[in-house]
């Protein structure tokens, strides 16, 4: 899927498939969250995933802009929504870089049968692996906790406008390293940054491009190293959450629709993100970005400021 032309082909069929399903109000029920609305989500969610710029933090603010109240009323479909919206950047990312994939699983299977590691790929493989424990661990033991006390919208506004920083600043550290230079003791560091992004606002792309960036990897890598260490992360957490929640579960009516609507649209998203993204940071640096979260902050708390919403749910 690596061309142009293959992954604006797939992009656009996916989000043509997602608008016709929302048209047609495929499995909608009345009252739950609708299908144009999975449309939206999903595409902000495949967008700020893939972006710097926090996707479960966009998936709060929306909603709560626009008041839409479902979500926020039924946790447990919101949670299995987030992990379906998250199935359509899992496929995009695994379809965009399958081959390296491929390629990666292949040199651990190697590595892990020769009880060495050789070639550059070997690292790069250990790496990810390594980069991924982290992340389990804190994200297992903290989900609970961030769930009852992080993702309000003034908390998000404080977090987008620091990790801003934090990203402007990483950005401007020279470029020193390779990918497979890095080492087990900075993967367990990168898979630890990436735990922070279980708070709403901090964002799992920009954090471990921050840390990628302190470490000295270049824009490009920093960016593909975040790209690739979301699949197992969220592999796992769509394979637990679907056989839990969806399998052995007993999800509200209406579910159905807006899941494939919102699988689609991360999809159709996701891709587009992925290969502006790469483009864009060969030439330009991650400034545009720090931008944007600035300026997102800054509008969430003068709403807030103004009373037209509420700081809290």
């Amino acid at each position: 899927m690596r061309g142009r032309v293959g992954i604006y082909t797939v992009a656009g069929v996916a989000l043509g498939l997602a608008l016709l399903l929302a048209l047609l109000g495929a499995g909608e029920t009345a009252g739950a969250l609708s299908d144009w609305q999975a449309l939206v989500l999903g595409l902000v969610q495949g967008a700020t995933e893939l972006l710097p710029v926090s996707s479960s933090g966009h998936l709060i603010l929306v909603p709560w802009l626009f008041d839409w109240t479902y979500l926020e009323q039924h946790d447990e479909f919101n949670q299995t929504f987030d992990v379906a919206l998250h199935l359509g950047t899992l496929i995009a990312v695994a379809g965009y870089f399958w081959r390296d994939l491929v390629v990666y699983v292949a040199a651990w299977v190697r590595s892990v049968a020769r009880r060495s590691v050789q070639s550059a790929d070997e690292r790069i493989a250990w790496f990810l692996f390594v980069a991924t424990i982290p992340a389990v661990i804190i994200g297992g033991a903290g989900e609970s906790f961030i769930a009852d006390h992080l993702g309000e919208p003034w908390q998000i506004a404080i977090l987008l406008a620091v990790f801003a920083l934090v990203l402007w600043v990483a950005d401007q550290r020279p470029t020193t390293r390779r990918m497979d230079d890095l080492s087990t003791r900075e993967a367990v560091l990168i898979g630890s940054a990436q735990a922070l992004a279980l708070a709403p606002g901090v964002s799992r792309s920009g954090i471990t491009i921050s840390a990628g960036r302190f470490l000295g990897l270049d824009r490009d890598a920093a960016a593909r190293v975040s790209f690739l260490l979301l699949v197992p992360i969220t592999l796992g957490a769509v394979v637990f959450k679907g056989t839990t929640d969806v399998l052995l579960g007993d999800l509200p009516s209406g579910w159905q629709g807006p899941f494939l609507v919102g699988v689609l649209a991360a999809l159709a998203s996701g891709l587009v993100a992925i290969d502006f993204l790469l483009g864009f940071v060969r030439r330009h640096t991650y400034t545009p970005f720090v931008v944007y979260r600035l300026i997102v902050a800054a509008i969430v708390l003068l709403i807030i400021a103004t009373g037209w919403r509420a700081a809290t749910f």
